[in-house]
């Protein structure tokens, strides 16, 4: 199974700017992060799960244009988010 209540919870509280944020762009991009981190778990063990492979790269595609959008509004933020989930940028 992806990810339970329970662990959208932490992450959303971990990256969440106010108590009721649930959609600001770093809680998304933390979300889609582990979402991408399970599927490429996913299809080491299932080589041939070519629509997963899809749906990785359309993840992996919305999670820069959200990393765009966060530098280009707050780059302390994005400098934050990136460091805490060890992106490469």
């Amino acid at each position: 199974m992806a990810l339970t209540k329970q662990d959208r919870k932490n992450i959303i509280s971990k990256f969440q700017a106010a108590p009721a944020d649930t959609g600001s762009p770093a809680v998304q991009i933390a979300l889609i992060t582990e979402r991408i981190q399970y599927i490429s778990q996913h299809l080491r063990t299932n080589p041939k799960d070519f629509a997963g492979e899809q749906g990785l790269t359309k993840l992996v595609s919305q999670r820069k244009r959200l990393l765009a959008y966060l530098k280009k509004k707050d780059l302390a933020k994005y400098q934050e988010v990136t460091k805490e989930l060890k992106l490469r940028k």
